[in-house]
């Protein structure tokens, strides 16, 4: 028989569960999550619509992510202000530079400044898109709650780097299809961790950036861009060429070639390069193009700038012409040597996507993308 009367160990325990409930409760409204995905460009830019995934679902939660210095840029747009709510905190990491002065006093000075950040609060849900060994380890370095979630990617897809000892550091390794979309794979990775439905990409439709962001972009001005009559510049192309893989190039004779058709259609080409050896190419086919230039050397914040005001962006798989994609501009992906699943442009209507793995497209069936991104 149980006796109405309470003693009070009984209480001091009936109190504690109901603080410790309450204290989950908590918890799972207002979780603190970081999102670990370091690098490189295009990886970093299809991680961006978990954040609007997470904030739509824990609009309270607090959101930091933790990205190589390079990459910083990326994803200030999405800072949290007084109107706005997105990453609360980015966290910088210099891996490529540090590993290149291992001895330095100052690489440790700033590895140890970097530790202190990850320390500074403790994460609930960690999210590990990467699938990376110097990305678990970020992991591993942040302080966590008690119960922390762990989720990481638990088997490689075709195509993309993976480190299986990354698995060693996560709670929960993900699986995923072999065959996966860089967007899906993250959020594959975030609905696993929360253990919620996998986001339908038809239904929910990926978000990027702010649109008050994009159209606000001002103009990049630079030596050689035509201007009409009004003095307003001239409609351009931005033609990315140029991939760290020499296999993903499409052939310099199909630009020329292209940039010729598109000059006859009033449209100035311009040709941007990252390395000497990019630019000389830039030269060699601006050179036969009328009225094509080789623009100034310029940062990934004026590359902003640039895509958001062309006329239209064509580009091989190659982070650029993924940016263009992602700030919903016009943009024709051409695909010669990667496979088009993994990274095309899905989600919006001014996107082309031409070619596939080992199935280079040819001059028309671009010209073709660019005529039907235009008219939409």
């Amino acid at each position: 028989m149980t006796s109405q009367y309470q003693t009070p160990a009984s209480q001091r325990m009936q109190t504690a569960q109901v603080m410790q409930a309450a204290q989950i409760a908590q918890v799972a409204q207002t979780p603190k999550i970081l999102l670990v995905k370091l690098s490189s460009l295009g990886d970093v830019l299809h991680n961006l619509p978990i954040v609007w995934d997470l904030r739509k679902r824990l609009p309270d939660a607090q959101i930091d992510w933790v990205v190589e210095e390079a990459y910083v840029h990326l994803l200030e747009p999405l800072k949290t202000t007084e109107t706005f709510k997105g990453i609360d905190r980015i966290i910088p990491v210099a891996f490529r530079r540090w590993r290149k002065k291992l001895f330095s006093p100052r690489t440790w000075r700033e590895f140890f400044a970097m530790r202190r950040l990850l320390q500074a609060t403790s994460y609930d849900v960690l999210l590990e898109t990467q699938g990376l060994l110097k990305s678990a380890l970020v992991c591993a370095l942040a302080k966590k709650s008690d119960h922390a979630v762990v989720a990481g990617l638990g088997n490689a897809t075709e195509h993309s780097g993976y480190e299986p000892m990354a698995r060693m550091f996560y709670t929960e390794s993900v699986h995923v299809p072999v065959k996966c979309h860089a967007i899906d794979r993250s959020r594959w990775v975030m609905c696993s961790a929360f253990d919620w439905p996998l986001i339908n990409r038809n239904d929910e439709p990926p978000c990027f950036y702010p649109q008050a962001f994009v159209e606000q972009m001002p103009l990049l001005l630079f030596e050689g861009l035509k201007k009409t009559e009004q003095g307003e510049p001239m409609p351009y192309v931005v033609c990315f060429h140029s991939t760290a893989r020499a296999a993903k190039r499409w052939p310099n004779e199909h630009w020329v070639e292209l940039g010729k058709q598109l000059s006859r259609q009033g449209y100035q080409v311009i040709l941007p390069w990252g390395s000497e050896s990019e630019m000389k190419v830039s030269a060699l086919i601006a050179s036969q193009i009328p009225g094509a230039i080789v623009p100034r050397a310029f940062s990934i914040e004026e590359a902003y700038s640039l895509v958001a005001h062309a006329a239209l962006t064509i580009g091989v798989d190659t982070g650029l012409t993924h940016l263009s994609a992602v700030l919903g501009r016009p943009t024709v992906e051409i695909y010669c040597d990667s496979p088009r699943w993994k990274t095309e442009g899905y989600w919006s209507g001014v996107i082309a996507n031409v070619g596939d793995m080992k199935e280079t497209p040819s001059v028309a069936e671009v010209l073709r993308a660019a005529k039907l991104v235009l008219i939409a």
